[in-house]
């Protein structure tokens, strides 16, 4: 009789145990939102490897998606938005803008601004592209968000995820994850979203103009440049500093030439490891709990919506600008889609599409001139959104 019930009392205990073990594994706390999640993750991977859509940034946030959508039971200190846990301190760098300027410095770390000081009048469309930010801006404040959210969400607009991330980290934190997942996304995808509103808006006349090639930069002028640009923009917007600031240094120690190991820090190994993480990061805040929400469903809706209008807005004011300028001097519309800030992917399509009609003309040197400036452009709107929303 004893060993009977000693022989039940194990199996009782083995028995909890192993319910309470259960409690503890992804099964227990799975849900449909977080199959829907993971199945996103794959499909970011999946487009990193086979269509090579910015693989760079989808494979960490795809990856990340999959990390933040394993469910825990609560209390382990494992989660992003645990306080204390391995990923929320990694997450600060995204929630309390650190991120974006050390991106911005090794952008300008990489950039030549040459196209851009060979022909200024290229700053323009590259001004003109983001109407997209308030455009969105505008439709985002018609269907029901604050202000602050549609500032937030406006700025999907600018093709730009590192200024989406700092923007939204400081007008609308609750919003941060949708809005800078939508903002990678569909910068990943703008090979498949730009070509064919530039086709639809332009003639078969228009995408056979041929420009004059960009006249040489002096050195001088590329060292004036960077000087003049933070000036210029961050006394206009103070509150872009942090973004402008950075660009602007990271182009200063690039282009002085005395300052080769820094550039070369700034342009690879720093801004690999900060693209790391901020994608890690990024697509580990896309909890299903979280982040499945009817709000994040309409900021995807209005960050397509951006990008469709940042592009159609640079593309026309090119068609309208060439209306004052001389035979000789007008500029392409095709390179109008390369005002938004995604260096060097719209300025690529530019020439992809271009080539389509005449293999012989090349416009990828003309397009780095606008999307540089959207790079600027970008996060002047940024500083301006900031000035009266923040």
């Amino acid at each position: 009789m004893i060993t009977l019930q000693a022989s039940s009392g194990f199996s009782d205990f083995i028995g909890s145990q192993m319910a309470q073990f259960f409690e503890y594994t992804a099964f227990a706390n799975f849900t449909v939102g977080h199959l829907a999640m993971i199945i996103i993750g794959l499909i970011f991977i999946t487009l990193a490897i086979v269509k090579e859509f910015e693989p760079m940034l989808l494979i960490p946030i795809g990856f990340g998606i999959i990390i933040g959508n394993i469910p825990y039971f609560p209390g382990l200190q494992i989660g992003l938005y645990e306080q204390g846990s391995v990923l929320n301190i990694l997450y600060h760098g995204v929630s309390n803008g650190w991120y974006p300027p050390l991106i911005f410095l090794g952008i300008g770390a990489m950039t030549d601004f040459s196209a851009l000081i060979s022909n200024p009048k290229l700053m323009l469309i590259g001004a003109a592209a983001q109407l997209g930010i308030f455009g969105a801006y505008t439709i985002a404040l018609f269907v029901g968000f604050t202000p602050a959210e549609a500032g937030a969400i406006g700025i999907i607009g600018g093709a730009d995820g590192p200024t989406a991330i700092f923007t939204a980290g400081k007008l609308a934190p609750d919003l941060l994850g949708a809005v800078a997942v939508s903002a990678y996304s569909y910068m990943a995808l703008v090979p498949v979203i730009q070509p064919p509103v530039m086709r639809l808006l332009t003639t078969s006349k228009e995408r056979l103009i041929r420009m004059k090639p960009p006249r040489q930069v002096s050195k001088t002028e590329k060292i004036i440049f960077p000087l003049v640009g933070i000036v210029l923009t961050c006394f206009i917007v103070p509150s872009g500093l942090p973004l402008l600031g950075m660009l602007f240094f990271g182009n200063l120690i690039k282009e002085s030439g005395v300052t080769r190991r820094l550039a070369n820090t700034a342009a690879g190994p720093m801004i690999d490891i900060v693209t790391i993480l901020i994608g890690l990061t990024v697509g580990a805040s896309t909890a299903a709990t979280t982040f499945l929400t009817t709000k994040s469903i309409l900021i995807f809706a209005l960050g397509a919506g951006s990008f469709f209008i940042a592009t159609a807005g640079g593309v026309l004011f090119v068609k309208i600008f060439n209306l004052f300028l001389k035979e000789g001097n007008k500029i392409n519309p095709l390179i109008g889609n390369a005002g938004v800030s995604a260096v060097p992917d719209s300025a690529r399509v530019s020439q992809v599409v271009g080539q389509e009609y005449d293999k012989t003309n090349h416009l990828l040197m003309h397009a780095m001139g606008p999307n540089v400036a959207g790079v600027i452009g970008s996060a002047v709107a940024a500083g301006i959104l900031l000035s009266f929303l923040y």
